[in-house]
């Protein structure tokens, strides 16, 4: 039986690439948003200055008066509509006014 030989010593790691900045999706005026989300073919941007939602749903985007809510979070019905949390509780999209 031949004797074990020695390991290779390992090759230095390379440095990893940093990740491609993701593109903004909403329009540019709204600035950087407090909250962002999506799942599936949805996504939503909350901008608190600004007092804007922005929903993008099947290559649609339409930005939405969010008045007083502070909006945190994203949820579908079995029907597909969209609510949305804020500090009060639920926030049903029916209920925002859309904008331009």
């Amino acid at each position: 039986m031949e004797p074990m030989k020695p390991m290779k010593p390992m090759e230095p790691m390379k440095p990893m690439k940093a990740m491609p900045k993701a593109e903004a999706w909403w329009p540019e005026d709204l600035g950087k948003p407090a909250t962002s989300g999506g799942q599936d073919d949805l996504r939503y941007a909350f901008f608190r200055e600004k007092r804007r939602l922005v929903i993008e749903q099947d290559g649609q985007t339409t930005t939405y008066d969010s008045g007083a809510h502070e909006i945190g979070g994203v949820s579908q019905d079995g029907a597909g509509g969209l609510r949305f949390t804020d500090r009060d509780g639920e926030v049903e999209l029916s209920s925002l006014k859309p904008v331009g």
